[in-house]
């Protein structure tokens, strides 16, 4: 095969050399003939070829990989149908701000616009939900538009990119002295501002002097790897902090910064609010749920997010470590009146979480059959480690576990973030598993969630990555449902969204994995331990009361 050596290289192994100088060390993918050289190029470059059943879960895969690890993950999918099945996937990073590159083949040059197989116009497809998106037009320039590629995924917060290769550019050889292969670390800048330092100065200002401050760290927190920076910020200032997204686990549950049910009573009743790394977008209420008297305050990777849909008092873009841990050193010296006199409040949100707390206990503790969502989601908290990670993929369930799950340990949180993409859980599992073999990953989904992307559970198991699955199964849509008995009434609330009651246990088991059934709320602790015993892929069928929903699915401002 080609290599430094020759004279000449493909397009497809100039592609592996770029993956291999951004630090890509696997690619997810489904097969198709015009991408194969790019498999040739990655088993030259040492890259590990992920094979999938689906596209969809190829490129959620990737995004998954990215932000566990916090490199830029890598599909590679066939032209025509393997890439729009993957745009779903690619549409989920952009909402969720995860840098990952999408390579889609395509036609030969030489036939474009003749109606050669599955030859569809790509690029104005990605267009829109992508940083990027480009053709690769000569061999020559494979590696650089790789990298390029890349480079514009960390262009202000990050995000997803998109290349299609035609087919003889792939597999066309060119002269290695012709071809540029762009070094790995000399081609991207440092993303990581520390902000405005007048602006910087003014937060640290505001927060000194706040008697009743409040924090929300977001993704960005995570995206950053901002947690130290964080945690030492509310520390040191003796500010309550609400985490939503993948900034959940920044402070472990029972820290006394940390808080969780409070969070409407909070921003209702705070003076100063800080909002990182989150848009004002439906899970703030577009910024209507904050004080209209409190001074607000966004810090956000991307300028065009600051100040969307709602008037702030203080913007300020930059990397959300860098700027937290510039607002505490500018506050050093200042603090310790300021810490002190917010004692009163951080006993008034305590108090206000245990009064939701223990509104909420009898239903996390029923014994009611059918088993109650509120009593699953506490079994999966208590049954958590620090190293469990935990991947909530489903609408209504996993709006309970939301309010319920603590993750013990920063990145161990995951979801689809604000796109509310059903059928990431599967491929998350599988991105997560391989990146980190070392932690315990368990991933609860409602059974409508899991039939979107099941059939990789199957790849679980000829990969042999044992986790802990669990499907919350109430054979319906509920979500929805409940949105269609708001709306129409109980006489119509079951068009178009009750399911089959399918036995996932078994599914499990017919491809190889570990299943069991659970009916009885005594029986969830004990089913999740022998599914960790097991060391296989595992679901946990939970029949859960299809008539319990939500808090979060019942406020839901579409129901009304």
């Amino acid at each position: 095969m080609p290599d430094d050596t020759q004279d000449v290289i493909s397009g497809g192994h100039l592609v592996a050399k770029a993956l291999k100088a951004e630090g890509v060390d696997r690619i997810y993918t489904l097969c198709g003939g015009h991408i194969i050289d790019i498999y040739d190029g990655c088993v030259d470059e040492g890259i590990e070829v992920v094979d999938v059943r689906h596209e969809q879960v190829a490129a959620h895969a990737a995004d998954g990989y990215a932000r566990i690890t916090g490199k830029p993950g890598c599909a590679v999918v066939t032209a025509g149908p393997g890439t729009t099945d993957a745009v779903t996937g690619v549409a989920n990073a952009f909402r969720a701000e995860s840098p990952m590159l999408l390579i889609g083949g395509q036609g030969a040059l030489t036939q474009h616009k003749m109606g050669s197989l599955q030859d569809l116009p790509h690029v104005d497809m990605m267009n829109p939900i992508t940083k990027f998106a480009a053709t690769v037009p000569d061999t020559a320039r494979a590696a650089d538009m790789v990298s390029m590629a890349f480079r514009e995924c960390y262009h202000g917060a990050p995000g997803p990119s998109f290349l299609e290769i035609p087919r003889d550019v792939l597999d066309a050889k060119v002269p290695v002295d012709k071809a540029r292969v762009p070094n790995a670390g000399a081609y991207r800048a440092s993303t990581r501002s520390p902000g405005d330092p007048e602006a910087v100065e003014k937060l640290a200002d505001l927060l000194v002097h706040a008697e009743k401050p409040a924090i929300l760290l977001g993704s960005q927190v995570w995206t950053t790897r901002g947690t130290e920076a964080a945690v030492e910020l509310v520390r040191t200032l003796n500010v309550p902090a609400y985490m939503n997204g993948a900034g959940r686990g920044t402070l472990p549950p029972g820290d006394p910064h940390h808080f969780q049910l409070s969070r409407r009573y909070a921003f209702s009743g705070a003076d100063v609010i800080v909002i990182v790394g989150t848009p004002f977008d439906f899970r703030m209420g577009y910024g209507k749920r904050l004080s209209p008297a409190a001074t607000v305050v966004q810090i956000d990777l991307d300028y065009r997010t600051v100040g969307k849909n709602r008037d702030i008092d203080l913007g300020i873009v930059g990397d959300a470590g860098l700027v937290l841990k510039a607002v505490t050193e500018a506050a050093s010296g200042r603090v310790d009146g300021g810490a002190s006199k917010r004692k009163e409040w951080l006993d008034e949100l305590r108090a206000a979480e245990q009064s939701a707390l223990e509104k909420r206990l009898p239903q996390l503790r029923s014994d009611a059959s059918p088993i109650h969502p509120y009593r699953l989601v506490s079994e999966i908290n208590d049954f958590l480690t620090e190293d469990s990670v935990y991947i909530g993929d489903g609408g209504d369930i996993v709006t309970f576990s939301g309010q319920v799950v603590q993750p013990k340990s920063p990145g161990h949180w995951m979801d689809p973030g604000p796109l509310g993409t059903l059928g990431v859980g599967v491929p998350f599992v599988l991105a997560a598993k391989q990146a980190r073999p070392d932690k315990e990953v368990v991933a609860l989904f409602g059974d409508g969630a899991f039939s979107l992307t099941g059939w990789d559970f199957e790849t679980l198991v000829r990969y042999d990555l044992p986790f802990v699955g669990i499907v919350g199964n109430n054979s319906s849509m509920n979500q929805i449902r409940y949105g269609q008995a708001a709306k129409y009434g109980k006489d119509r609330e079951r068009v178009g969204n009750t399911l089959g009651d399918v036995r996932y246990d078994e599914f499990a088991r017919m491809l190889g994995g570990y299943g069991e059934e659970v009916r009885d709320p005594a029986d969830i602790g004990p089913a999740l331990r022998r599914a960790r015993e097991s060391g296989k892929p595992s679901l946990i069928n939970v029949w859960v009361d299809p008539d319990a929903y939500a808090p979060g699915t019942m406020n839901q401002t579409m129901y009304k």
